[in-house]
C-alpha cells in the first residue's frame, strides 16, 4: 500500500507540518514518490512509516532530532548493509543517547557514546500497531441514503493514496463516487445512483421497445 501525507498523519498522529520538514531536511523521505510542485502528492510506504512511528518515538521520549541524525548517520557509516536504521534495527534509549541492539544479544552499540538503558523501542511491536491503524483506517464503513424514495447501502473507504474517500453502492454494479469529507462522498454517491438509475430505466426501456 502506498500513503499520501494526510493518511500518515492519520496513521501515525504526526502533525502536516513535521511529516513536511523532516522530508524537506532529508531526515524521512517518501520512498514511493517525493512531491515535485504544488499539487503534487508524496507517497510513504509501509517501511517509511515504521521509520517516521520510530523517529515520533525517540522524539517523545526527549531525544531531538540533532541526536536522532547522529545516531542514524553513525549506524550507515559502521553497519553499510542497513540501508534503512530506523525501521530495520531495534532502538534502546534513556532519553539522553540512543542504544541500538545487534545480532549479538551481549552486544549494545551506544550510538551517542554515553547513558545507560532504561526504554527500548521495539520495531515488531511498532509493525502489528501500523497494521492495526491502517486496518483500522480501510474497514468499510456502511451507510443507507435515500434517492428518489428508495434506500440504498453504500460503503465507504478511505483513499490512502490521494486522500478523501471513494464510495461505492454494491446494489448497483460499478456505481461509484468519491468525496474529499464523508459528507461529500455521501452526496456524490446519491447523484452516482441517480445517474445509474436512469441509465439502467432507458436500457429497459429500450428492450421492451425492440
Amino acid at each position: 500500500m502506498n500513503f499520501n501525507t494526510l493518511s500518515v498523519c492519520k496513521i501515525l498522529g504526526l502533525t502536516k507540518r513535521r511529516v513536511d520538514y523532516w522530508d524537506k531536511t532529508h531526515f524521512i523521505k517518501p520512498s514511493i514518490r517525493e512531491a515535485a510542485g504544488y499539487g503534487s502528492a508524496r507517497l510513504y510506504n509501509f517501511t517509511d512509516l515504521i521509520q517516521l512511528k520510530v523517529a515520533k518515538t525517540l522524539r517523545s521520549k526527549g531525544i531531538s532530532l540533532q541526536k536522532i541524525r547522529k545516531a542514524v548517520s553513525y549506524l550507515k557509516k559502521h553497519m553499510p548493509d542497513i540501508e534503512k536504521p530506523l525501521s530495520d534495527l531495534k532502538f534502546l534509549t534513556d532519553g539522553d543517547t540512543i542504544f541500538v541492539l545487534t545480532d549479538n544479544s551481549t552486544v549494545i552499540i551506544d550510538t551517542l557514546q554515553q547513558g545507560q538503558i532504561v526504554f527500548s523501542v521495539a520495531i515488531g511491536e511498532f509493525i502489528e500497531e501500523l497494521k492495526g491503524e491502517i486496518i483500522s483506517l480501510d474497514n468499510l464503513k456502511t451507510y443507507k441514503v435515500n434517492v428518489k424514495g428508495r434506500k440504498f447501502s453504500v460503503k465507504l473507504h478511505a483513499d490512502t493514496e490521494d486522500g478523501g474517500y471513494w464510495i461505492e453502492c454494491p446494489e448497483i454494479p460499478g456505481c461509484l463516487s468519491q468525496g474529499d469529507t464523508i459528507e461529500e462522498a455521501l452526496e456524490m454517491i446519491k447523484d452516482a445512483i441517480d445517474g445509474c438509475l436512469q441509465v439502467l430505466s432507458s436500457k429497459s426501456k429500450g428492450k421492451k421497445a425492440s
